[in-house]
């Protein structure tokens, strides 16, 4: 197994980080910053969940927007 020490997502599962983007900031600001439509029509965390794990570009998207926010989080 490789060393994770580098990884700021290690440890961190993907339902953990989408409940972290909706609780602080909401459906329409990921629908609006990720346009794909598990954020626009009818979202729920469980069909989020769903997509993301069997479409890894979208993951991508929503992992690079949790860090990015994150480290804003960080620097105030």
């Amino acid at each position: 197994m490789t060393e994770q020490k580098n990884n700021p997502l290690h440890g961190i599962t993907l339902e953990q980080l989408l409940t972290y983007l909706v609780e602080n900031k909401g459906w329409e600001y990921l629908g609006n910053e990720i346009k794909i439509n598990c954020f626009i029509k009818d979202p729920s965390i469980k069909s989020s969940l769903t997509f993301l794990r069997k479409t890894p570009w979208a993951r991508e998207k929503v992992e690079g927007l949790y860090l990015y926010l994150k480290r804003k989080e960080s620097k105030t």
